[in-house]
């Protein structure tokens, strides 16, 4: 397939969504506000049928039981509690209701886990401010045995090619490398394809992209390749660990969907809490929000990582490490990669 870009393919969805979707605009009512969320998501809403299929999601079901509950006399806080309980049938962290005064959204994605992260532990790794670099948000050092540590917060910021390059560069001596993406909720699709692109040496498929072309829980088109280039800098040739946990959210989850399964690569931590449907935005007759995925991403090999992507070595950090200040999953991932590196 020819690149597609992904600003091309999120115009191309926002695109089908606005203009292949028609729907008489319901009343400002409780009833009518209800209805907008529902046929909203109903039309637009892209994970129904995997959905279905993971834990037997029934839209029509879901719209049956809770319909019943609302009524005209109910106040805005009682209306915004039973929407927001209806949207976290969906399971989605993309999903929001945003009110004046309050925001929905689904958590047990991570709540209901370990938290696998510390930055209290993060500042024993990275040191004192001056031990360490900063490269447009990446904060990087080697680690006293020879391991470069890249601890990339989020990906909200587009770092550019040469802040890239500077952290390639500066940690070219070191025997591997820890890409440490833990609570990192997401950004920018880019920022995530700019960093992968520094451990390709070949145009690669990170994964497909498809678009809403209709109304049907199905209608969708055929899948675009998202192509990721090879850094024109400096690229890392040796082996890395990319650290998760439930907080690896959005485009954080992307970029361990592209660096999966490469040579080099190798996921330590937690399961990564998924988030693989591109938002857009719509509004209710009361003028409440309402975000959903609405362009769904799979992985090279087809798979949905909406709810998560498995590492290649499951770990937690342990009481005791913690008491002693010690964080096991970067501890694991040195350990790999000294042994990977036949140290």
């Amino acid at each position: 397939m020819r690149h597609t870009t992904l600003i091309l393919i999120l115009t191309l969805c926002l695109t089908a969504l606005t203009g292949c979707v028609t729907e008489d605009v319901p009343d400002n009512t409780r009833q009518g506000n209800f209805s907008a969320l529902w046929t909203t998501l109903d039309t637009r809403y892209c994970f129904f049928t995997y959905k279905a299929e993971e834990y037997g999601l029934d839209w029509n079901e879901v719209r049956s039981r809770y319909a019943p509950r609302i009524d005209e006399g109910m106040t805005d806080r009682q209306l915004f509690e039973v929407m927001a309980e209806m949207t976290y049938e969906l399971r989605d962290g993309h999903v929001n209701l945003y009110a004046a005064h309050d925001v929905a959204r689904y958590g047990r994605w991570y709540d209901d886990f370990p938290l696998n992260y510390s930055d209290s532990l993060e500042r024993k790794y990275l040191g004192r401010a001056e031990e360490y670099a900063v490269a447009a948000g990446l904060k990087y050092r080697v680690l006293d045995d020879n391991i470069g540590y890249v601890r990339c917060a989020t990906f909200e910021l587009l770092f550019g090619e040469g802040n890239v390059s500077e952290v390639m560069t500066a940690l070219a001596m070191c025997d591997g490398l820890i890409i440490d993406v833990r609570h990192n909720g997401g950004g920018l699709l880019t920022a995530a394809e700019r960093l992968a692109s520094a451990f390709i040496n070949e145009k690669t498929v990170g994964g497909y992209i498809y678009h809403k072309t209709g109304p049907g829980h199905d209608d969708f088109s055929s899948p675009e390749a998202i192509e990721i280039t090879p850094h024109a800098g400096q690229r890392w040739q040796k082996p890395v660990a990319v650290l998760t946990n439930r907080h690896t959210f959005s485009a954080a989850n992307t970029f361990v969907m592209y660096l999966k399964g490469l040579p080099q690569v190798t996921i330590i931590g937690d399961r990564t809490g998924g988030g693989a449907g591109l938002p857009f935005s719509s509004e209710l007759p009361n003028g409440w929000s309402l975000r959903f995925s609405a362009c769904p991403m799979v992985d090279r090999q087809g798979q949905h990582t909406e709810m998560g992507i498995d590492p290649d070595i499951k770990v937690d950090i342990t009481t005791e490490d913690y008491t002693r200040s010690v964080d096991t999953i970067i501890e694991t991932a040195r350990k790999h990669l000294r042994q990977q590196a036949g140290l």
